[in-house]
């Protein structure tokens, strides 16, 4: 996964910039009006009988990165993303790709631009049944026009790398649900995309698939690499999968953030309650919870020789674990440079803040 992000353009796979969709036949109007009154959304529908469904959406993400973009039903999210490849036409904004300007395609060129650059995989899994699984992942490659002894041999290496290759001659309602899904993948990333949509694509899953195929997902992108923007509607997913997560309400983009951004300063009371049942056991990290060395010092603290030191990056929970075996204090350091000091009132402080806000 890609941690931080930076400002070099060259380095970002998309850029959204204030991205608006209004429906209605007054689209336009109600847009002008939204922007020179600040209608509300309910205002918008009462005057002009048009519904805003993004809002001034501006957003980068960096290529590799894993983008969760997540909300609750009716927030915008599943919208907003089937702009970036303009499933969904923009009533305003800027949308580039790989330095593309999407807008600027005309519908040949769209046309082989998706088919190109954009992968996607849905909620449902939308598998030919009457073409095999290879067919069906070799489908992206038939559009091609890639020859069939070639889209054959991607196909069925693409199967082998979701583990299914001994599915190929099979059909979909042969194959488990999970199994549908790893299919799905298989087919997006059979074209090598240079992004890869993923509209809440494991939420029709049982529970215990549901988490085995983000581990896979985790696995697969870990190697492949592809830029990824995932929509989701569970925290505990987003923060599982994503490298970022961006927060949407009412067709807003209310907070971008890590998941220890977004749980440990949350931008709102709205984000505050939606990140309030997930632990901050496995996302808090060290380099939050420690102070500054010559503050532990000035206090009167004292460096023991034989500290335990942990990498910046070291859990909440695994600092709790060193707290118990000793009250000594744990040194937080980077590359045996010292940056900071651990104490267990800074651990047992960081916990409590947890449970008060939960």
């Amino acid at each position: 996964m890609v941690h931080g992000m930076d400002s070099i353009t060259d380095d970002l796979a998309l850029e959204i910039t204030n991205v608006w969709k209004v429906f209605g036949v007054r689209a336009e109007e109600a847009l002008h009006a939204v922007k020179e009154r600040g209608l509300s959304k309910a205002q918008v529908l009462d005057e002009f009988n048009a519904v805003v469904g993004v809002a001034d959406v501006s957003l980068n993400v960096k290529k590799g990165e894993i983008f969760c973009i997540m909300g609750l039903s009716g927030s915008g999210k599943s919208t907003l993303v089937r702009h970036f490849n303009r499933l969904l036409e923009p009533t305003a904004g800027k949308i580039l790709i790989d330095g593309t300007d999407v807008m600027a395609l005309g519908t040949q060129q769209l046309q082989q631009f998706r088919n190109n650059k954009i992968g996607m995989v849905f909620q449902n899994f939308a598998l030919l049944p009457h073409r095999s699984v290879l067919d069906n992942v070799a489908m992206p490659l038939e559009i091609r026009k890639i020859n069939k002894n070639e889209r054959m041999r991607l196909a069925a290496n693409m199967l082998k790398t979701v583990e299914l290759d001994a599915w190929g001659n099979k059909y979909a309602h042969e194959l488990s649900g999970g199994m549908q899904q790893r299919v799905g993948l298989a087919r997006a990333l059979a074209a090598n995309p240079e992004v890869l949509l993923m509209d809440e694509p494991f939420s029709a899953l049982d529970p215990l698939i549901r988490r085995q195929l983000q581990d896979e997902f985790i696995k697969l992108s870990a190697k492949m690499q592809k830029t990824t923007i995932f929509i989701t509607h569970d925290l505990d997913e987003a923060v599982r999968i994503g490298d970022r997560i961006a927060i949407m309400r009412d067709g807003r983009v209310v907070q971008v953030g890590t998941a220890e951004d977004i749980v440990m300063s949350p931008a709102d009371e709205y984000v505050a309650d939606f990140v309030a049942g997930i632990s901050r056991l496995k996302i808090v990290k060290a380099h939050v919870v420690m102070q500054p060395i010559d503050q532990y010092k000035s206090n009167g603290g004292n460096l023991p020789d034989d500290a335990v030191c942990v990498k910046e990056d070291e859990s909440l929970s695994r600092l709790i674990e060193l707290a118990i075996v000793s009250d000594a204090p744990i040194i937080v350091e980077d590359q045996g440079e010292k940056l900071g000091v651990i104490t267990r009132a800074d651990i047992l402080q960081t916990v409590i803040e947890g449970a008060e806000t939960s």
